[in-house]
Parts: structure tokens; C-alpha cells; sequence
């Protein structure tokens, strides 16, 4: 399929998505939403793609939401405006096959929020993360108040909502947002390694520590320990299981086949 605002890369089962607006930061229109749905669809479905990595074209990775449609919404548009954006973030964050934000410049609001819903962070040194929407008299709206605060915990993620200040990638990582960080012309090379080392792993298990993880983080300590148990014997009714035991006892790689 083709974008307007995307770029898509498929090599060595890893699909690189590049949003693609450089000229206005790679900010989320309607349009930019509404691509990072359908792609994050067709990727689901592409046997030859086991993992993601999200990025933005130019300077940024992305910049926010479109300030000028927000600037015109009454009460209702904008819930409606916040109930789709969450929708395609929750999309991306309940991916069977892991995907990866290679934060290359400004993550600002919106696009802050785009990179909290992917599973893993990587930042470059000259990344730069905000949520900025009080500034504007606003509070994030695509999921950004519910994921920070799980992530470094709630007086940290208050201070940055509360404050509206950017953050650099090294803070970043220190905060626990960024999983690592690189040099600038490191980023995506960082990124495509981690990748390659995911996709040696079994699909069918990534799937499920994807799932147990989602799923477990919405209910209490019990329930999720209790669904992980369930899905641990699950997994021994694959061939995956089957391969990556054998191979272990064998001393030689597994091949997975994903099922």
C-alpha cells in the first residue's frame, strides 16, 4: 500500500516505518494518524515482517499534534480527537511483534506520546522529549497521562506534565523513558540490532510476553500472575517451544516457524 506521510522499509524481516513530514516536524495530522493506523494493520499481517521500527524523517521524530486544528475544536471534536489517536497508539501497543521507537529529534506532545506506546525506546543524544500541552492550556490526549506515570512512576511523569519542560535523551534515559542512547548516526543501527536480536527469539513467546505484559499491567497482581502462568503452558503446545528446547539440548541454533 501507499502513504502520503509514511515511508516503509522492509528488510531482514524488520520494517522500518519512517514518518514522513519533514517540513512541519513530522506533526500528526489527521492524515499522518490515519496512516499509522492502516500501516500498523498491513505490518500485523505481513509474514515477512517480525518486528518494527517507528522513526521521523529530518530533525524530528514527531513534533506533536496539528496545533491549528486543535486551536478551532469545540469539547466534542476534541474528544473525538483524543479517542482516535488513543485508538491507533493502542494499536501500536498491543503489537504481536515488537516494535521499536528509534527517537531520532523532537517528541513533542503528541509524538511523545506515539513514542510511549511502542514497546521499546531508543533515544538519540540529540533527541528531545516533551509534553507540553498545559502550555496550551491542554493535558495530553493520546494516552500520554496514563503511560508515563507506569513507566517512571507518578511524581516524575507529574513534573514533566506539570511543568511542560523537554528532557534530552540522556535524561531521558535516566528518567527510565529511553531504554538506551545513542550517538545521532548510531540510532537506527542501534535500533535494527536490537531488532535482529529479538527476531532470533521465538515469535509465538515474544507475542505472549507482549500480551501478559499489556494485559497484566490492567489488572491486579494476582490476575496478571495468573494469566502468565496460564499462557507458560500454553507455549508448550507449540512447535516453537518444541525447536528452541530441542536446540538448546542440541547446542545449535533454533529455527522458529512461528507456530
Amino acid at each position: 500500500m501507499a502513504y502520503d506521510f509514511l515511508l516503509l522499509d522492509v528488510a531482514d524481516r524488520i520494517a522500518t516505518v519512517t514518518v514522513n513530514r519533514p517540513d512541519k516536524l513530522n506533526a500528526l495530522n489527521d492524515q499522518v494518524m490515519g496512516e499509522l493506523g492502516l500501516v500498523f494493520a498491513e505490518l500485523a499481517t505481513r509474514d515477512d515482517v517480525g518486528a518494527i521500527i517507528l522513526t521521523g524523517a529530518g530533525r524530528a521524530f514527531v513534533a506533536g499534534a496539528d496545533i491549528a486544528a486543535l486551536a478551532q475544536a469545540n469539547p466534542t471534536e476534541l474528544q473525538a480527537r483524543s479517542r482516535r489517536g488513543q485508538t491507533v497508539f493502542r494499536s501500536i501497543e498491543r503489537s504481536s511483534k515488537p516494535v521499536i521507537a528509534a527517537v531520532n529529534g523532537f517528541a513533542f506532545g503528541g509524538g511523545c506520546e506515539l513514542a510511549l506506546a511502542c514497546h521499546i525506546r531508543i533515544a538519540s543524544e540529540s533527541a528531545k522529549f516533551a509534553l507540553p500541552e498545559v502550555k496550551l492550556g491542554l493535558i495530553p490526549g493520546y494516552g500520554g497521562t496514563q503511560r508515563l506515570p507506569r513507566l517512571i512512576g507518578r511524581g516524575p511523569a507529574l513534573q514533566l506534565m506539570l511543568t511542560g519542560d523537554a528532557i534530552d535523551g540522556a535524561e531521558a534515559y535516566r528518567l527510565g523513558i529511553a531504554n538506551a542512547v545513542t550517538a545521532p548516526d548510531a540510532l537506527l543501527a542501534a535500533a535494527r540490532t536490537m531488532a535482529t536480536t529479538m527476531l532470533k527469539n521465538g515469535p509465538v513467546a515474544m507475542a505472549r510476553a507482549i500480551e501478559v505484559v499489556d494485559r497484566g499491567l490492567d489488572g491486579t497482581l494476582d490476575d496478571g500472575i495468573a494469566l502468565e502462568s496460564q499462557f507458560f503452558g500454553a507455549l508448550a503446545g507449540t512447535a516453537d517451544m518444541r525447536e528452541g528446547t530441542s536446540a538448546f539440548l542440541a547446542k545449535r541454533p533454533a529455527v522458529f516457524e512461528g507456530k
